[in-house]
């Protein structure tokens, strides 16, 4: 099973690698000297893969750092050196959502079109698989679709849902739902919320008051946000996640449609300017096909 997860992982991150690994691999492979030269080549592929400025020249320091402390003398060593400098950045052993601590809520924000639904369909899934009881909880009630869309996911996952009309107050719908998972004592409760970033003072209130509900209804579960970001936008990711984190509080990411893209390197970029660590990801469009993160993997499949 773990083969065939790390598996679809390299299979999803293949455009990255390609726009990333095989680049460093192949400027690595021509050069003769490790000089200034060869690292501003490094750095360029670096941004390029839409790492992002910052943490690339982040990046190029430690790896001149490494290179020195190792005595690195051949370009071609260069090559584990920055796999291993990768890992070290992305690793910080807080990588996947724990369901060990129950009741717990989920609170999944994003703005609309980033697989918002799909995700919390496929979370869904993968913990009633774990043989966790999950409910779902339609709270972005200003999309119809986005009803109708978790209920199929509902379907799919065999899953229970709650759901007001279209137009409903958010906050009841949250309500309902917590007096759902406390009376069939289910162990998760996951909730879809409106992701509308460009009127931030309605979002930040209307997060404010979900929150406040479960703090006031459901007490003794424990919460957690997760913001779910689409890897085919890169950079524009990034910003959405600043954005996020200007409105509430975040403890995870997940990154959806790595297997689309050739900017999987933004998940290096997230990892290091936001210090918000990336918990699971999307690498298919199959219902297994969300993984949870783990940068050794990762990093393994990207080399």
């Amino acid at each position: 099973m773990l083969g065939n997860l790390f598996d679809k992982l390299k299979t999803g991150l293949v455009k990255t690698k390609n726009n990333f690994t095989e680049k460093v691999s192949e400027v690595l492979n021509l050069a003769v000297k490790i000089d200034d030269e060869l690292y501003e080549e490094l750095e360029e592929i670096l941004i390029t893969a839409d790492i992002g400025v910052e943490t690339s020249l982040e990046i190029m320091d430690k790896l001149k750092e490494k290179v020195q402390e190792n005595k690195v003398k051949d370009p071609k060593e260069v090559y584990t050196c920055l796999k291993e400098v990768l890992t070290e950045m992305l690793d910080d052993g807080t990588a996947d959502v724990k369901i060990d601590n129950k009741p717990k809520v989920l609170l999944v924000i994003g703005v609309n079109g980033v697989g918002k639904t799909t995700s919390i369909g496929k979370m869904s899934y993968k913990y009633k698989k774990d043989g966790l009881k999950v409910i779902m909880a339609a709270a972005d009630t200003f999309r119809a679709a986005a009803i109708d869309q978790l209920e199929i996911w509902s379907n799919r996952a065999g899953v229970d849902i709650i759901k007001h009309q279209e137009g409903a107050d958010p906050g009841s719908v949250v309500f309902d739902a917590i007096q759902a998972a406390k009376a069939r004592k289910s162990d998760l409760l996951i909730c879809d919320t409106a992701g509308r970033l460009h009127n931030k003072k309605n979002l930040m209130n209307e997060l404010e008051k979900i929150n406040r509900i479960i703090d006031r209804e459901y007490g003794d579960a424990h919460k957690e946000t997760l913001l779910v970001l689409d890897g085919t936008t890169g950079q524009n990711a990034l910003q959405q996640a600043k954005q996020f984190k200007e409105v509430c509080p975040i403890d995870g990411i997940i990154l959806t449609k790595l297997d689309g893209t050739a900017k999987g390197g933004v998940v290096i970029g997230i990892k290091n300017q936001l210090n918000i660590p990336v918990k699971l990801i999307g690498v298919g469009e199959g219902i297994e096909d969300l993984q949870e993160f783990n940068s050794k993997d990762f990093v393994e499949a990207l080399f």
